[in-house]
């Protein structure tokens, strides 16, 4: 019992705040209220600090209509008799003014840091959960509307955050001390303050609705305005290499059209909102001002009075008004919370706990009766594959597209699941194995190389930063990458532009070679990273290639057949089967669709 309890506390210990407020979003769904306070949780301190600080530097705002109801009545009764009283009434209420100075101070910092903390765990909390989702789910949904959620939900809920801490502080403490004050001064002027509270909640009542239905439409809007601007982005050579420039402006026009009605909708339900409740308030105000007038004209309330609950009623309408300006602000943050519930609450994700890890990877890889299916397709992309590699095997997949030779790349490196068979590595189940220890061993070269905007030395110690001089230089040589960084004036610290722009096709998939490299990995997948490119290029490429797959099992994914002559074994696909299997002269011996092919690419002038 003991020792169960050491080890919840241990895991307890060990769980990232991430991983916390993942789950607090995931145990909460639907409960939004649930949510705030459980991502604030280990934050209430310094709330309670920032309240009581709050107190003391607004405790000036509060006493003054006491202090000036006093004066006005002393002077109306004693007139220059009262000076004296007048005096320490007034040192009184300028100490209070000077408080408000420190205070102010510790109020805001104690927020501050409690609110921003909470801010940065919800963003880490989102970039953790986008690091565990599926491959496939990253596919299925359009990034725009992951930097939606990243960006404006986030914003919004920061908002939200802000607005429940600092205002309902401020109201819930301005709305009690207007009360109190006011009941031990009048109990009739005080059940006229009181009266206001249930129709503040009856306009509530009346208006949420709505509102949240608005918030709702106005987010989804902007997530799929976000998702269309990307989509833009990323077409625009494709856009602007067609002359299709205001085909594609006219789409953006339309979404931003729809979403400028989604938020006109919204804009007038909250206006329609604030204007009914203030006049509301407003009547009630002139009501209990004639109301107490009254009163002092009877002789039941000192003359002074007036300005005292005047003052105090004005507050309490300020701060209901506040409170009923709140609503849309919740609906919107609310909103947010709910779609953030939706990322955090995605299932989709690479489990890996109780798993085995990988250790050395030797490089031992077979496919068993392996079939796959992609969701919404009818026929298998994948068919009985059965294959054995041998540790430092250098194994080539060809066929026509769609054949399915970047699906079993992707069914090795775990980014798809096989619907059945087995997929063993090193003598263990991949349904058994920590895929991330294997990952952390393997490098894998795509066709498209990925370049992000940073130095060229960046882009290829990437994940490896500690990496020395003269293993940088190895594997610059090694990658056939020495005359080109040479020709750069700054060298290995010139900057490359986003996706490697200002690059050529042959010096990106270099670079990603020596990012490959880098790693020194035990296993390498080549994915038709020379379809693309010119002869020259490619001649380059294949002699970096010849350095990364060496001592290495190896896999490589070719359109061009002059790409895997030197290959172990070269497997020929066909609607997800292999149909030929065997070396390069091997395969040419049997004149099969292996012959056939090569025939063609080198009547195509491919070879």
């Amino acid at each position: 019992m003991a020792e169960n309890k050491r080890k919840r506390k241990l895991q307890d210990e060990n769980r990232s705040e991430a991983e916390t407020i993942i789950e607090i979003f995931q145990n909460h769904a639907g409960r939004p209220g649930k949510i705030m306070a459980g991502i604030f949780k280990g934050q209430y301190l310094r709330i309670v600090l920032s309240g009581l600080s709050y107190i003391v530097k607004h405790s000036a705002a509060w006493v003054m209509p006491i202090i000036i109801s006093r004066i006005i009545t002393n002077l109306t009764l004693h007139g220059a008799q009262a000076w004296p009283g007048i005096i320490r009434s007034l040192l009184v209420l300028l100490l209070l003014v000077l408080l408000n100075i420190p205070f102010n101070y510790l109020h805001v910092h104690f927020r501050s840091r409690a609110l921003r903390s909470v801010e940065s765990k919800l963003r880490l909390a989102i970039v953790e959960k986008l690091q565990l989702l599926s491959i496939p789910y990253h596919h299925s949904m359009q990034s725009g509307r992951l930097q939606s959620k990243m960006i404006r939900d986030v914003e919004a809920v920061q908002t939200l955050s802000e607005q429940l801490v600092q205002n309902t502080l401020n109201i819930g403490i301005n709305i009690m001390v207007a009360l109190i004050v006011t009941a031990k001064s009048n109990l009739t002027i005080f059940v006229f303050f009181l009266v206001t509270i249930p129709f503040a909640s009856l306009l509530i009542r009346a208006f949420r609705r709505p509102i949240e239905e608005k918030n709702q439409a106005f987010r989804r809007e902007m997530e799929k305005t976000s998702a269309d601007f990307a989509e833009m982005e990323e077409m625009i050579t494709v856009t602007r290499a067609h002359a299709l420039e205001k085909v594609e402006t006219e789409r953006i026009k339309k979404q931003a059209d729809s979403v400028a009605q989604e938020g006109y909708r919204l804009d007038i339900i909250q206006a329609n909102f604030g204007s009914v409740s203030w006049a509301i308030f407003q009547c009630f105000q002139l009501l209990t001002l004639g109301f107490s007038a009254y009163l002092s004209i009877q002789g039941r309330i000192p003359v002074g009075n007036l300005v005292l609950y005047q003052s105090y009623f004005t507050t309490l309408v300020n701060q209901v008004t506040a409170l009923i300006a709140l609503v849309p602000l919740m609906a919107k943050g609310f909103e947010s919370i709910r779609s953030l519930t939706e990322l955090f609450s995605s299932g989709d994700v690479e489990e890996y706990e109780g798993k085995k890890a990988l250790d050395r990877l030797q490089g031992q890889i077979r496919f068993e009766d392996l079939s796959f299916t992609y969701p919404g397709e009818s026929d298998p992309t994948i068919q009985d594959l059965n294959l054995d590699v041998k540790p430092g095997q250098s194994v080539a997949f060809v066929g026509e597209s769609g054949s399915g030779k970047s699906t079993i790349m992707n069914l090795l490196i775990g980014f798809l699941k096989a619907d059945q068979g087995r997929l063993w590595i090193d003598g263990i189940d991949s349904e058994e194995l920590d895929f991330r220890s294997f990952r952390k061993q393997i490098s894998v070269v795509p066709q498209d190389p990925i370049l992000f905007s940073a130095t060229l030395r960046e882009n290829i110690t990437y994940g490896n930063p500690h990496v020395t001089d003269e293993a940088l230089d190895r594997v610059i040589k090694a990658s056939s990458l020495e005359h080109f960084v040479a020709s750069l004036e700054d060298g290995l610290d010139t900057y490359i532009h986003e996706g490697g722009s200002n690059l050529s096709g042959g010096q990106r998939q270099r670079i990603a070679i020596a990012r490959a490299l880098i790693r020194n990995p035990r296993l390498i997948i080549f994915d038709e990273a020379t379809s693309a490119l010119d002869s020259i290029s490619e001649k380059q490429v294949l002699e970096s290639l010849d350095h990364l797959i060496q001592g290495r099992t190896s896999f490589i994914v070719a359109h061009r057949i002059s790409t895997i002559r030197k290959a172990d074994k070269i497997c020929v696909l066909d609607q997800g089967r292999i149909v030929e299997e065997g070396t390069y002269d091997e395969l040419m011996a049997r004149k099969g669709l292996f012959a056939k092919m090569q025939s063609i690419q080198a009547g195509q002038g491919l070879n």
